[in-house]
């Protein structure tokens, strides 16, 4: 006799469940190639949780449902997994992208008062409740392009109480959306006005107060490790100070200058080390034997129209973890778009499109450590599906421009379609959002 379950996707033309791998841990080296490709795909979901895929034939004889969804002509992936964004801002940046393509550069735009500290003035600005409804609307765009976790960052408000405020205001937003969150506190993301000549003090403001003060609103701990920002030392001592307090770490390290941020990364146990465009070999032989992920970030670099793109490359081939991320926030990385990041890493990286999936997925949530509940398709994790309207996952990269996401499901349950006809059964009261 049939299983019962509470749903069944079915005729997935390709289901890709990267179950060639172990459920858990980031994959490295020959490891990112696989994927567990099934053709003419099925999911069997019982109370949010995956029981069971395989060819539909086969789960279909196996199991009854209720609801039975089918996926004809759709590619179906793990939900995607972006691992570093920065969604909790008050205003968008355009002036300074039309600055950039006049000739202008990201660091004298900072100088200037521009970057970071624009966005911090803007949230200082704003209401709370305002703040919280438009990380609300950020987070509902994440979904649309078939992510299901996301690392949050806090780090434009610069001061005890903007920083608070925008994490209470990230904790309010994802009370309203059905997206997975691990919530990072950025303090260290610049030096307010009022500290740029006091630097060593407002480093012992963000240890000695916004730190035990954002213990209960956050479960990480970021620091811009950069020249110019916040130097070698400087971002030791928070970083230390944090994980004494029980934060997971975490760090902006090489970006667009080497300072050694990734030897620090792996050298103080960081989840991940993120960006490192300017990374040396010794910080990929750091990395290459640690547990910290990499988390590299070419829609920036594509962004900001620089010319050191992480050496990808080089990092897998020494055995470093690598992951992909949007970088979504309101100045230099303005998409919340992996589809398009794995064009960029594709062709400015030199990954394979397996490598890219794999950065996407597994890899990514063993960054944030959901690895054991998201990232694959494996028996016992969470239902997050991403449905793609492409005819291969080979397509997936390949196809750029526009939004290939169908329809995003979150622990069993459609949450986002972007094309309502397709499913209209789901569009009655309580079915999910229209993207």
């Amino acid at each position: 006799m049939a299983e019962l379950v509470d749903r069944l996707f079915v005729h997935c033309t390709e289901l890709v469940t990267l179950a060639d791998g172990p459920p858990v841990g980031a994959r490295r080296g020959a490891g990112m190639q696989g994927l567990g490709v099934v053709a003419d795909g099925a999911v069997a979901v019982r109370d949010g949780s995956i029981v069971a895929t395989g060819p539909t034939d086969a789960i279909a004889r196996a199991y009854r449902a209720a609801e039975e969804l089918d996926l004809s002509g759709h590619v179906v992936l793990p939900g995607l997994v972006d691992c570093h964004t920065h969604p909790v801002f008050a205003a968008t940046r355009e002036a300074e992208f039309h600055q950039r393509c006049a000739g202008a550069d990201y660091m004298a735009i900072a100088a200037a008062g521009g970057g970071i500290l624009s966005s911090m003035r803007a949230l200082r600005a704003l209401p709370e409740a305002e703040l919280a409804a438009r990380t609300t609307q950020h987070l509902w765009g994440f979904l649309q392009h078939g992510t299901t976790a996301i690392e949050a960052k806090s780090g434009y408000g610069l001061s005890l109480d903007d920083e608070v405020k925008s994490l209470r205001a990230l904790g309010a937003a994802l009370a309203e959306v059905p997206l997975a969150a691990r919530r990072t506190f950025l303090g260290a993301h610049e030096f307010p006005p009022e500290y740029r000549d006091r630097r060593d003090a407002y480093v012992d403001l963000v240890i000695q107060q916004m730190l035990p003060a954002v213990r209960e609103l956050a479960d990480d701990c970021d620091v811009f490790a950069e020249p110019g920002v916040f130097d070698r030392s400087q971002s030791e001592r928070i970083l230390r100070a944090a994980k004494a307090l029980g934060f997971g770490l975490r760090v902006h390290a090489d970006e667009i200058q080497p300072m050694g941020g990734a030897e620090l990364a792996a050298a103080v146990g960081a989840l991940s080390a993120d960006h490192l465009g300017r990374i040396s070999d010794a910080g990929i032989e750091a990395l290459a034997h640690s547990d910290t992920v990499a988390v590299l970030l070419p829609g920036t670099i594509f962004f900001l129209g620089k010319p050191h793109h992480a050496p990808a490359r080089r990092m897998l081939a020494a055995g470093c973890a690598v992951a992909l991320a949007t970088d979504f926030n309101p100045g230099s990385c303005f998409t919340q778009s992996l589809p398009l990041i794995a064009t960029i890493a594709c062709r400015q990286l030199q990954m394979t499109p397996e490598e890219v999936l794999t950065a996407m997925t597994i890899n990514a949530a063993a960054a944030l450590r959901m690895d054991h509940e998201r990232g694959s398709l494996h028996p016992g994790k969470r239902a997050d599906l991403c449905v793609l309207d492409l005819p291969s996952w080979r397509a997936f990269g390949y196809a750029f421009g526009g939004n290939p996401v169908a329809l995003t499901v979150v622990g069993g349950r459609p949450v986002l379609a972007n094309v309502a006809e397709r499913w209209p059964e789901f569009f009655s009261s309580g079915g999910p959002r229209h993207g």
